[in-house]
């Protein structure tokens, strides 16, 4: 039987719910049974697995291939629940090594996708989905966007987190320090189905209430914007970048 989860450690894991704690730990929470699976086949660094007696007794095909260096611990549903952010999540958890960061290699054909201040963590999260889904690989964000590791961007992202890359970065300074052609998600762009979009480059998505920062706005070689047909004021940032990709996506390939 595997030993219980003590309170030092339930303390710790609790803790990492705060950025703060992230960072100084460099460690951070996956919970449920789908977001533990993913991340046992990932290459991140497990620390410790956490899991309510009938869970680990149910799924030895899943902790029976762990290494002997990620510790196992049984903690009751009511403590589980207490230990992360998901309401729902009374089962399993595990808590994982933030990498250290690497410098960003941008693919020379494609779309990389640059996000300039994404303050809500669920449209963070979104985006790495619709990266993921559209098989973007790389995300340059601005210093100021939220946290990829906050519990509510790994829940939205649905495990995407784990196959594109993320990399903040001073993004006035590398975007104007690149040749790739630049994008900008600009209300007064052309529009998305007038737009001759180019084979690769990267894409911009500003912040959700000022948009993309004139220090930004200035390297940007194109305006490309949604149209609006209604009188809604604004587009959910994920949804611009979900209808951007998708127009990209399939301009190359038809080009092509």
């Amino acid at each position: 039987m595997y030993p219980s989860l003590s309170k030092n450690k339930a303390t710790f894991i609790r803790q990492l719910a705060l950025k703060k704690h992230r960072l100084a730990q460099a460690a951070f929470v996956v919970e449920g049974k789908k977001g533990t699976e993913a991340l046992l086949a990932s290459d991140y660094d497990i620390k410790c697995i956490v899991a309510t007696p009938s869970f680990l007794l149910k799924n030895q095909n899943i902790l029976a291939p762990v290494p002997k260096t990620i510790e196992v611990f049984q903690a009751p549903k009511e403590l589980l629940s207490r230990l992360g952010s998901l309401v729902h999540n009374h089962e399993v958890l595990a808590v994982a090594a933030i990498p250290k960061p690497t410098a960003p290699h941008l693919p020379l054909m494609g779309i990389t996708l640059a996000l300039d201040g994404i303050q809500d963590p669920g449209n963070l999260g979104t985006i790495i989905r619709i990266a993921d889904w559209y098989g973007i690989r790389t995300i340059l964000c601005a210093q100021t966007t939220v946290d990829l590791y906050n519990p509510k961007v790994l829940q939205a992202s649905m495990g995407s987190f784990l196959k594109v890359d993320l990399h903040y970065v001073d993004l006035p300074s590398y975007l104007q320090n690149t040749n790739l052609p630049i994008l900008g998600a600009m209300l007064k762009g052309k529009p998305v189905r007038d737009f001759s979009f180019p084979d690769h480059g990267i894409l911009v998505i500003g912040n959700e209430s000022h948009g993309i920062q004139p220090a930004i706005q200035a390297v940007v070689t194109d305006r490309v914007c949604i149209p609006r047909y209604g009188t809604a004021n604004s587009l959910n940032a994920a949804i611009a970048a979900a209808v951007l990709c998708d127009h990209w996506k399939g301009a190359v390939r038809y080009n092509t």
